[in-house]
């Protein structure tokens, strides 16, 4: 049996179980064995970081295995080699591009600074981002201001700031001659507002401005295609809502703006392995391809609906306990899976955070304090409606 055939195998086998994960979730999955989490845990936190299944994980260590039975024939043109360059074109079909518009990534922090250096920024270019933005994808702008005297300005959106019409005619009237990139998230990920990036991405087009985007919480928490979005470039990882191995990620090149944006690794051609690239993590990256074959399986569209109804069930029982605010948008075309609470100003986050994992065996994620004192639920397709009411649960009696 063949690599390749193993990894179809894979896929079908990945997509029956998708089909029982998306089940009424009034099913227990206790007994699912394709997740490794310790006994108990009640994990809701893929915002952070996605769970790989076991199935992923031994399309892994299959690869790694062939890769050190020979590895130089194995990695340069070699069976390894082969399935990591096709997850070049799993990526493209999931996101809507062509694989020689993908480059390979360890993380969305990676791509984004790959990006950034890629254009050619001097000195009283100017950035147009958020105040919200990761610093993942913030990092690479400052570092551009320190070394080459670039500026940045940031629109300002609050936690609570649903008003996107306001959130486009801000950004409307940041833009100046200066402005040479916008760089903005797809969903926010402090509160997992859906960002208008089609709208903000047509302001930038007429400018003449290019754009970035950091979709590090909407691959596989959303449908993305990045053609009708009309970006110039799109970072994303593989270890959140894909559920891939960690360590993985992606960067998409609009072919058109290729010459604006060069990175150094495609000095030598735009295939995974290259020597000015140098050699990947390709057993990850096989990895990274059989997740994507497995979500496409389950299907991005049925994840985000399942999601979608965990989250607005936190949501609707968040607005019971007393003590907290939800920050995150209500239900409707604005929401995603991701869904925000600040706490008591009394009331450390991180303490909080820690006592949940301790005392309840609740993983959720504690929001930075420079965005708001807060936690972040993000529920996935390996999550149910009882985990979700124990979270609450807990939740409430911490704070009673």
């Amino acid at each position: 049996m063949t690599k390749l055939s193993r990894r179809e195998m894979f896929a079908g086998t990945a997509a029956t179980l998708g089909a029982a994960y998306l089940a009424p979730s009034n099913n227990v999955l206790a007994e699912d064995s394709e997740y490794r989490f310790a006994p108990g845990l009640i994990y809701l936190n893929t915002g952070s970081l996605g769970p790989t299944p076991r199935s992923i994980f031994d399309e892994v260590l299959k690869a790694w295995n062939d890769l050190e039975m020979n590895p130089v024939g194995k990695a340069y043109g070699g069976t390894v080699n082969k399935l990591a360059e096709k997850t070049r074109g799993d990526v493209a079909s999931l996101i809507g591009c062509s694989a020689d518009e993908v480059l390979l990534t360890r993380s969305t922090t990676n791509a984004m600074t790959i990006a950034g250096l890629g254009v050619d920024l001097s000195h009283g270019d100017r950035v147009l981002t958020t105040d919200v933005e990761h610093e993942g994808g913030s990092a690479v702008w400052k570092h551009l201001e320190k070394r080459r005297g670039i500026g940045i300005d940031r629109i300002v959106i609050a936690p609570e700031d649903h008003d996107i019409r306001a959130i486009v005619e801000r950004f409307d009237s940041a833009i100046t001659k200066k402005t040479r990139v916008i760089s903005v998230s797809h969903v926010i990920t402090s509160t997992g507002l859906r960002m208008p990036v089609r709208e903000i991405i047509a302001l930038a087009k007429s400018r003449n401005v290019l754009t970035i985007i950091d979709g590090a919480q909407a691959v596989g928490n959303i449908e993305v295609d990045v053609k009708a979005i009309g970006c110039d470039a799109y970072a994303a990882p593989g270890h959140k809502w894909l559920l891939a191995p960690k360590g993985t990620g992606f960067l998409y090149i609009r072919k058109e703006a290729a010459s604006q944006i060069q990175p150094v690794e495609w000095v030598d051609g735009t295939t995974y392995v290259t020597g000015s690239a140098g050699m990947g993590s390709q057993p990850l990256i096989v990895g990274l391809g059989a997740a994507i074959e497995a979500a496409k399986k389950r299907g991005i569209a049925v994840s985000e609906t399942q999601n979608l109804r965990l989250r607005n069930r936190a949501y609707e029982g968040l607005k019971k306990i007393a003590k907290v605010r939800i920050v995150s948008v209500s239900p409707g075309p604005l929401a995603t899976a991701l869904v925000a609470f600040r706490l008591p100003d009394a009331i450390d986050s991180t303490a909080f955070r820690n006592a949940m994992g301790q005392k309840y065996r609740v993983i959720l994620k504690q929001t930075e304090k420079r965005w708001f004192n807060g936690m972040r639920i993000s529920p996935h397709v390996f999550n149910t409606e009882a985990d979700i009411d124990a979270a609450l649960r807990a939740i409430a009696s911490e704070l009673s």
